[in-house]
């Protein structure tokens, strides 16, 4: 783990083990109990895949879908043994398919690791990519910052949680020179109002993972949070003033990714290029099963 002071610029070296250390009696813990579905599903012939980010009850099932140029509105597709017809196509290429009966997603499906890992989902990955307080299924990647705790560490820290069901805009990288024309796609969450109390009557909160950090800042208003349950786009770039975290984990992003985006927004751009270039010199691992960093 790589602790970053914001007022020092200072660095240190340790384990997440020392995490406890950082905190006061008066932080308060706050992260995001989303579970990662098993969402990458293939057409029963193998020439369809599809990402499910939204599977609804009713049928009406929002998916991004290789190759896109097959699967216009009006076509079908055969999934487990369930065929679906595509209803409508979204301005991000997102598919609405209406699927009567419903795919067993459990049976059928496979966790959808980032692309960038470069490999085959494995068994081991259904447990490993989870969080050990994963309890709301509903997301396509994992809340990555909080893969790092376990039931013992999370025991000795004041925490409370929320939800908010991480989408398939995550992977996508930023590509236009100017922000406000990058399109963030809605993730839903929900934060409950014993949350918002106990997060309001604390004097310091520690965000775990930006996908926590997106919802406190979503829900903020003078300062303080309001319960609630919707979809948020927020896009935290610098600049930008959070009215809610004081204290962050997070682990090492992709460049140009919205995620990276919001840690240089938190610290400043150049203390990260700094905590990331002692990180790779330091060999941290990134991305999804990396390493973490802390910033005060």
């Amino acid at each position: 783990m790589l602790v970053l002071h914001r007022d020092s610029e200072k660095i240190e070296h340790r384990t997440f083990s020392d995490l406890p250390e950082y905190l006061t009696p008066n932080d308060l813990a706050v992260l995001n109990d989303t579970k990662v579905l098993p969402a990458r599903v293939f057409s029963d012939g193998g020439a369809i895949e599809l990402l499910v980010f939204d599977p609804r009850p009713d049928g009406f099932w929002q998916c991004l879908v290789k190759p896109g140029r097959k699967m216009r509105v009006g076509k079908t597709v055969t999934v487990g043994g369930c065929t679906g017809e595509v209803v409508a196509v979204a301005e991000d290429g997102s598919r609405t398919i209406r699927f009567d009966p419903l795919p067993d997603l459990e049976r059928i499906g496979k966790i959808p690791l980032p692309p960038y890992l470069g490999r085959e989902v494995e068994e081991t990955d259904r447990e490993r990519y989870q969080t050990v307080y994963a309890a709301a299924p509903g997301a396509v990647a994992a809340p990555t910052a909080g893969l790092h705790f376990t039931p013992e560490i999370l025991a000795k820290i004041p925490h409370v949680l929320l939800t908010l069901h991480v989408g398939a805009g995550t992977f996508k990288p930023v590509q236009t020179e100017d922000l406000t024309g990058h399109l963030m796609h809605a993730e839903r969450f929900e934060l409950s109002t014993s949350t918002a109390a106990k997060i309001n009557a604390a004097k310091s909160i520690f965000a775990v993972g930006t996908t926590t950090v997106r919802v406190l800042e979503s829900c903020a208003v003078n300062g303080e949070v309001c319960a609630q349950t919707g979809e948020t786009r927020i896009f935290i770039h610098p600049p930008y003033r959070f009215q809610i975290v004081d204290k962050l984990l997070t682990n090492f992003h992709l460049p140009k990714s919205t995620l990276l985006m919001l840690v240089s927004a938190f610290a400043t751009r150049e203390q990260i290029l700094a905590a990331y270039h002692e990180a790779v010199a330091e060999n941290y691992r990134f991305y999804s099963y990396g390493d973490c960093m802390l910033i005060l």
